[in-house]
């Protein structure tokens, strides 16, 4: 369906990706890692033989600088700092497993970054032939990583195929020239077809892109180019990202200037011509960006309403304990997160010291746990039932919000439960906002410095 632009202009305001609840604004520093521990280990015994759990590693080291990155990286073109990370990671692992008393059941498990194909193949096996001998793979585990098509070889593709991983997601981007040159990604369409042809031929069942809107001199006619070069590879999921210029937090966006990207109007027309492109190509919008073909898996596990949200987006693996290993990886209890120390140097430190590398987090209160739910079942599903005893807090704070997103068409709600409209299926994020207290309550003493980056 068209979405009207007047409704994109509207609702184009700053908004999570809510990937947790609270989000990490809203969290607070750690002075120890004991409370988090002892909740990792209440709902490590209580989860582990229910749905097993999730596994991230963070990669941060990146050869280049890819200028419109927020990612936490380290740029590097010293390989010698492979067999270090490796050995850090494998002790935080070690700390984890000291705190249970049975094997872990690792249902999940992704590599991000960074660019994690900077490792060797040799590396990689290493390093996760360290993390899976202490473990169980469950049956129907989900293993994938993050692919740079420049320096993707078939040998990392056929170690990860080997170790179990079925799914790779490339950082394409944009296949523009002048786009390329702009954000400093440098990369020929020929390494993008090489890797996913690659990837088909050892026996991935998924091939995912990484495209972006907003970037700098993007225009009408390169994004449609861009699309329909995609498209022609047939990747099984497409995630379309709206650029997210946070250059208070991204040194790297300052190289160059807001001149450069796309106005607020173009940017929606951006996004516009690619949804429809994808649509039109026979792509399922699941929602918060992301585009599935109906024989994959995420679609669905969508259709089923099985589909789940965590740390790292959308996926069909519905675990509640996340483990994140590495400089600035995030962990989740279902009752709590805790983040890693964010430079390589703090997070060196306390590793040898032979502690948790925690520096940040959030315990989880009653309130929080019935509006993470409220969020993660209209995000993933597209509908959530509301408790009686949330009443209260629902008619200060979110019944409000509901009525003007209804207005718009958005959603259908009365005091027991909300279902997202078609058309709402485009705001997602808008519509998870409005069970977001904490933001909803910080805006009555509003900052100066901006928390999130627009919602379109």
């Amino acid at each position: 369906m068209t979405v009207p632009v007047s409704l994109l202009h509207k609702y184009n305001v700053p908004a999570p990706r809510y990937t947790s609840y609270p989000t990490v604004p809203f969290w607070k520093e750690m002075t120890a890692a004991g409370p988090w521990l002892q909740s990792f280990g209440q709902q490590f015994g209580e989860q582990n033989h229910t749905n097993g759990l999730s596994l991230y590693l963070h990669l941060p080291f990146c050869e280049v600088l890819c200028t419109y990155c927020g990612c936490n990286k380290k740029i590097t073109t010293n390989h010698k700092v492979e067999s270090p990370y490796i050995e850090a990671l494998l002790k935080e692992w070690a700390l984890y497993l000291e705190q249970i008393n049975s094997k872990p059941i690792i249902r999940e498990l992704h590599l991000g970054g960074g660019t994690p194909t900077f490792f060797s193949p040799e590396n990689l096996r290493t390093l996760l032939q360290g993390i899976l001998k202490d473990a169980i793979i469950h049956p129907e585990h989900d293993f994938s990583f993050e692919g740079h098509p420049n320096n993707t070889t078939e040998a990392h593709l056929q170690c990860l195929y080997d170790l179990g991983f079925r799914r790779v997601s490339y950082g394409v981007q944009d296949h523009d020239a002048r786009v390329q040159r702009a954000i400093n990604r440098i990369q020929p369409f020929e390494n993008v077809k090489r890797v996913t042809e690659q990837a088909r031929a050892i026996g991935y069942h998924s091939v995912n892109f990484d495209l972006i809107y907003g970037l700098p001199f993007q225009t009408l006619e390169s994004i449609d180019h861009t699309i329909r070069q995609s498209i022609d590879l047939q990747p099984d999921r497409i995630a379309f990202y709206s650029y997210a210029h946070v250059p208070w937090t991204s040194k790297a966006q300052r190289l160059f200037t807001e001149a450069d990207l796309p106005t607020a109007p173009m940017k929606l027309l951006l996004y516009q011509q690619g949804k429809n492109r994808l649509v039109e190509k026979g792509y399922r919008d699941i929602g918060m960006d992301h585009f599935s073909l109906p024989a994959d898996d995420l679609y669905k596990a969508w259709e089923e309403g099985r589909l789940h949200r965590n740390f790292m987006g959308y996926t069909t693996q519905n675990s509640n304990i996340l483990i994140g290993l590495g400089v600035s990886s995030i962990s989740d209890t279902g009752v709590g997160y805790a983040q890693n120390e964010k430079t390589i140097h703090d997070y060196y430190a306390r590793i040898e010291k032979n502690e948790l590398p925690i520096f940040k987090g959030c315990e989880l209160t009653t309130e929080d746990i019935s509006f993470k739910k409220y969020i993660k079942e209209t995000s993933c599903q597209g509908r959530t039932t509301f408790a009686a005893a949330d009443l209260d807090l629902l008619r200060q704070y979110s019944f409000p919000e509901l009525k003007l997103l209804a207005a718009d068409g958005l959603v259908n709600w009365n005091e027991e439960k909300l279902e997202v409209t078609e058309l709402g299926r485009h705001f997602i994020r808008n519509i998870c906002r409005s069970f977001d207290l904490h933001l909803l309550r910080s805006q009555a003493t509003p900052s100066n410095k901006p928390l999130f980056s627009q919602a379109i």
